[in-house]
């Protein structure tokens, strides 16, 4: 028997403005669940994905979250930056502390699925290392407590440690320009570049093309800009370094429960990452799903059914 809620319910459809150093764009972001729920859920999608990857997670879960899906900028119904060479994890944190005040959370827990999760981690480490940092102003500031309440975190199929063969894996096809006559030649495309997601049945593969293909001109295109591929061709094994190393000290600073996903054919997050995350860090658990490489898509019942018991499992 499926977990899964009423399909046939619909998120909201809104937007936030954020700022880049190019000027301003939107970013687009799907709400599900009652809009004056302070008890918010941010899932945030992978590097070629959308908000509307979490449809099955955020069912089951409207009636205790109000359940927040952003498009990052520069996918599915977000605007492209005007500078490509911002497509890079701390605009995207940027734009995510933007949409947090919008929401005004007083609880914000977070599902973050490859890309998703490293905005999670830079956002967290931000979160819990600057009060550490910032001069106290006594009297004269606004307190010292933190400005975004974090709780649960979930970690999809990623980590501190960037896998350099699997980012070029994924970097191969970042900026390729397809285009399709017919829709299921989108689904057989996704399908066929995508088996790291698990198996999945037809509707399955139908639903997971539907928001990252749109149509044009009569042809069927993808919905980001492929433009962000120029990150990639600018990252160097120097710049890769410095990054793991600032996310494994961001992974150090967390004191919130934290649970890693990871699937077991993964050639994104290795086994031994785990291991490294779970013995640096006392307050995270894992839970890997075999037949599945990068990354688990929460769509099926035993991977959704882990993530709700992590977030709502009693508080200590």
């Amino acid at each position: 028997m499926s977990i899964a809620a009423d399909s046939t319910t619909e998120p909201r459809l809104r937007s936030v403005t954020c700022a880049s150093p190019a000027g301003l764009h939107r970013m687009a972001y799907w709400e599900w669940g009652d809009p004056d729920n302070d008890n918010v859920l941010l899932c945030v999608h992978g590097l070629t994905r959308t908000g509307r990857d979490f449809d099955p997670l955020a069912r089951t879960l409207q009636d205790t979250y109000r359940v927040v899906c952003p498009d990052v900028v520069g996918r599915g119904r977000s605007d492209w930056l005007i500078d490509p060479t911002g497509y890079v994890v701390p605009q995207y944190v940027a734009d995510m502390v933007s949409l947090i005040a919008r929401l005004k959370p007083a609880r914000l827990d977070w599902v973050g699925t490859s890309m998703g999760g490293l905005i999670g981690l830079g956002l967290a480490g931000a979160v819990m290392a600057a009060p550490l940092m910032r001069p106290n102003r006594g009297a004269y500031g606004l307190g010292s407590a933190a400005d975004i309440p974090l709780g649960r975190m979930v970690f999809n199929d990623i980590g501190p440690t960037l896998d350099l063969d699997g980012l070029s894996r994924i970097g191969t096809y970042v900026g390729q320009d397809l285009r399709f006559e017919h829709f299921q030649q989108a689904v057989d495309y996704v399908r066929s570049s995508s088996q790291g997601f698990g198996p999945h049945d037809a509707d399955g593969w139908r639903a997971l093309t539907e928001h990252v293909f749109n149509q044009q001109d009569g042809q069927w295109v993808k919905h980001y800009d492929l433009r962000m591929a120029q990150a990639f061709e600018l990252q160097t094994t120097e710049a890769t370094e410095a990054a793991q190393a600032l996310l494994w000290q961001a992974w150090t600073y967390l004191t919130m429960p934290t649970l890693i996903l990871r699937g077991s054919q993964s050639d994104i997050l290795a086994a031994d990452t785990v291991k490294d995350m779970l013995a640096r860090n006392p307050h995270a658990q894992a839970v890997e799903f075999p037949g599945v490489g990068h990354a688990p898509t929460l769509r099926a019942d035993d991977q959704i059914a882990a993530v709700r018991r992590f977030l709502l499992a009693k508080q200590d």
